[in-house]
């Protein structure tokens, strides 16, 4: 079910803590001949303000966590002077500390609302860096075969109505596994996650009761189950719970070596979460001009059903013109070289189509 991907994927089950990417001053410039897994044909150090020291600070999502902490660390070995510090603290928080202008950049899997856009007098610009598969992991010891669940039933799960394993409903969709009789222990954020946001609104588009019982949103009252704090917590409480089940970004699954369901799709069809199949989903998002968009039931039969982009919010005005540009540098970076290993972390590559749509919004921070 997992793919190779977590052979090669290092530890990023985060504690919320800053993750603070920088050098003293005093440090000697690490090379990309140095570098773990950068190519100095392929990974050209960035311009960056001559030497002088800058001091980035950003917070948000959980679920791209992994990725910006490899970003930000090879970025720094090629520009020493820069230090990037950012805090995943979810979704909600850190949209809500963009919107107050204490941090330099935000970061949220449901970037934000023209409502909430408006608030912000120094303008911002949404920008997909990332993008990752959403996916059921659960804890169910000696089941050696993939869970396979129709749409019909997820649903019912996280809203309670099927209570125990060998339900009667799971067991027709998987002939010949031996599903223990346990209860199923339901697992979900308890901070306002963007992960949240999508994962609810694909359970609306899906499921008419869930829609009319439970609905969408960062934060939404769980009919059932217990919450834990940003992915990696969700992680570790389906990790030390017998019987449980919960949403993640893909990669914390991936690492953690923990099973995940293989999901019936809009076409009919059980797909397991592989590289291949989430991006399939994610060549049925048409980004707009604000560059926000999602795929709430993706088409396509091999195409994996819960998908979504992430996005690094920044202001379209700073007022350090050296900050400004840096960020500019780093954004860049992002798009383009931090690409090449997004697969080997569990996301999805942005396609060649959406770097080059992209890049002039990049263009337009400081402008």
């Amino acid at each position: 079910m997992l793919t190779k991907l977590s052979a090669i994927r290092r530890t990023f089950v985060l504690p919320l803590i800053a993750i603070s990417l920088g050098t003293a001053a005093c440090q000697p410039p690490n090379t990309a001949e140095n570098t773990p897994g950068a190519n100095p044909a392929t990974s050209p150090a960035a311009d960056t303000a001559a030497g002088e020291n800058v001091t980035l600070t950003g917070a948000g999502a959980t679920f791209p966590a992994p990725f910006y902490q490899r970003c930000f660390a090879e970025y720094n070995q090629k520009n020493p002077n820069v230090r990037v510090s950012y805090q995943p603290v979810g979704s909600g928080a850190g949209v809500e500390q963009f919107t107050q202008g204490t941090v330099d950049f935000g970061a949220s899997d449901v970037a934000i609302t023209e409502e909430q856009r408006k608030k912000i007098e120094r303008g911002a610009l949404t920008i997909p860096l990332s993008a990752g598969a959403i996916v059921l992991a659960y804890n169910l010891p000696g089941v050696e075969k993939p869970i396979r669940l129709p749409r019909e039933i997820y649903p019912a799960i996280f809203t309670g109505e099927i209570k125990n394993w060998n339900n009667p409903q799971i067991a027709e969709a998987n002939p010949g596994v031996n599903l223990p009789d346990l209860p199923i222990t339901v697992v979900h954020r308890s901070d306002g996650s963007g992960t949240t946001a999508v994962f609810t609104e694909h359970l609306s588009e899906i499921s008419p009761q869930w829609k009319g019982k439970v609905g969408a949103g960062k934060t939404v009252s769980w009919p059932v189950g217990i919450g834990a704090k940003g992915n990696q917590g969700v992680t570790a409480q389906i990790q030390q719970t017998k019987g449980a089940i919960g949403y993640v970004e893909y990669g914390y699954a991936s690492q953690n070596k923990l099973p995940v369901a293989v999901l019936e799709n809009n076409s009919g069809n059980f797909v397991e979460p592989t590289p291949e199949t989430s991006a399939n989903a994610l060549e049925s998002i048409e980004l707009p001009e604000n560059l926000v968009s999602f795929a709430r039931d993706p088409q396509g039969e091999q195409s994996y059903p819960i998908v979504t982009y992430t996005w690094l919010l920044v202001y379209d005005q700073y007022q350090d013109q050296q900050k400004a540009q840096t960020i500019e540098n780093v954004v860049n970076y992002a798009l383009n070289e931090c690409q090449k290993f997004s697969a080997e972390l569990g996301y999805i590559p942005l396609p060649e189509g959406v770097v080059k749509k992209v890049t002039p919004t990049v263009e337009q921070i400081g402008s």
